[in-house]
């Protein structure tokens, strides 16, 4: 049967050729653009590949840039038989980077982008160059917000307002941006979602929260052994209040070599300030080198904030 997506982007907004990976789950929509040495770009909840159009449009000159819409989210399938756990998610991105033998990687994660893009490196690492995390965690949760912030969503009537009402589009985005997002991007956000078989993904992340507690805690062990000397480019949106900046003393703590752009931003700072993140990357990867990290990782570097 042929897959159909739930809708067109406007070419305006998203001036991106689609392209379409056949993972063993179903079709998954990604895009690829420019040239150069390759960045992958990981939503969160309940963003797709839209979410870094910005970035893309700045970076694509001198990067090649990746960036994938997982299963039920923007424009891929939503497949009937499909938990849409990160570890899911991080599976089906696994296969997508092998699948386009992606080398020398950049990988950017936010939100649930984070721990998903973590997972990748780990497994990929022999493929990666450096990472960019932004208002993300890869840790169990340890803050009493985000735990509460798990129950509450994971309950049977907000569950019900995010397949019925589009909970997370109609207002999580709205209060995770510092300036208000125009009619027509919200429209992308919604339609991806239009209906509640489209919105499971996003109403089982915040399930994830807890019900991923072994898996995250499996991730930390392996980012500090296998990621420590990885380098490290934190670009933080400092009004938000799910990831203040005390999260990042925790990425600080497991990586020796960081750098960090503070952002006038809330939680989507891709849509509040993808200039500024753009040339903070941009910056960030003109010193670093190329290089294959192995089992081990490279040498010893010390800690470098900007």
């Amino acid at each position: 049967m042929t897959y159909i997506p739930p809708f067109t982007p406007d070419a305006r907004l998203f001036p991106f050729r689609s392209r379409w990976f056949d993972a063993d789950v179903g079709r998954v929509h990604y895009i690829d653009e420019g040239e150069g040495p390759p960045i992958l770009f990981l939503h969160g909840n309940p963003t797709w590949s839209f979410l870094y159009r910005g970035i893309v449009i700045r970076l694509r000159k001198h990067f090649r840039c990746v960036a994938v819409d997982y299963p039920g989210f923007g424009l891929s399938e939503a497949p009937v038989r499909y938990g849409y756990t990160p570890a899911e998610h991080a599976n089906v991105v696994r296969s997508l980077v092998r699948h386009l033998d992606l080398t020398d990687l950049t990988i950017m994660g936010q939100d649930w982008g984070g721990p998903i893009g973590m997972r990748v490196a780990v497994d990929e690492l022999e493929r990666l160059r450096a990472l960019v995390m932004g208002n993300t965690w890869y840790w169990p949760l340890d803050s009493w917000a985000m735990k509460a912030f798990a129950y509450v969503m994971s309950s049977a009537p907000m569950q019900n307002q995010i397949l019925r009402k589009n909970f997370f589009v109609e207002r999580i985005i709205p209060l995770g941006v510092k300036h208000p997002l125009a009619d027509e991007v919200m429209h992308h956000y919604r339609e991806a979602q239009a209906t509640p078989s489209r919105r499971i993904g996003a109403a089982e992340f915040p399930r994830q929260l807890l019900e991923s507690t072994l898996w995250l805690g499996t991730l930390a062990d392996e980012v500090r052994e296998r990621l420590r000397n990885v380098p490290l480019l934190l670009t933080w949106g400092v009004h938000d209040p799910a990831f203040p900046r005390r999260f990042m003393e925790r990425f600080r703590e497991d990586f020796r070599l960081t750098q960090t752009a503070l952002l006038d931003a809330k939680h989507y700072i891709q849509e509040d300030a993808p200039a500024e993140i753009a040339e903070a990357i941009a910056g960030f990867l003109t010193d670093v080198p190329s290089a294959p990290w192995g089992a081990t990782g490279a040498a010893g570097c010390d800690e470098e904030a900007v």
